[in-house]
């Protein structure tokens, strides 16, 4: 069992803390909370670069090892990084399980040193034909953001 941790910052209040847990080969769960968001869905996606710099602009595009267009996670044609939507209640609060096959914790696509971002608004699952679609799912600016880190 190989497992990871992000925390979230933001210089926009945005908190939250993600557990990702991977048993060999098998898909990687992530379980999360954020809190400080406005309500409705908000684009959650892992970036390839942990590098926060810059801020949360630092990190890159989604990540993306295949070379793939923008996707939902369901979609054969995505990103490895593109995880959907998170949906934030009226208390500004979200607390989430998202299982994927495509960020995996060890092997040459490995999520470790990556990072999440989240962003302000819902992502459009590359379906908007917004010219932003197939490439960042146009979700908006990035409201928070954390590096992957090994847990023991």
């Amino acid at each position: 069992m190989v497992k990871a941790v992000v925390v979230l910052s933001s210089n926009e209040g945005v908190t939250g803390t993600i557990n990702f847990s991977q048993e060999g080969n098998g898909p990687t769960t992530v379980t999360g909370s954020l809190a400080g968001l406005k309500p409705g869905l908000h684009g959650f996606h892992v970036h390839a670069f942990g590098d926060t710099t810059n801020g949360c602009m630092s990190t890159g595009a989604h990540f993306n090892p295949a070379g793939k267009e923008h996707g939902a996670p369901e979609d054969e044609n995505r990103h490895a990084g593109d995880l959907g939507n998170v949906n934030v209640g009226d208390d500004g609060t979200v607390s989430f399980t998202i299982t994927d096959n495509q960020i995996p914790l060890s092997g040459p696509n490995s999520i470790i040193g990556r990072a999440v971002v989240v962003h302000s608004d819902p992502d459009d699952l590359g379906r908007g034909g917004h010219e932003l679609s197939k490439s960042t799912g146009n979700a908006g600016g990035r409201v928070a953001c954390g590096i992957i880190g090994l847990q023991g």
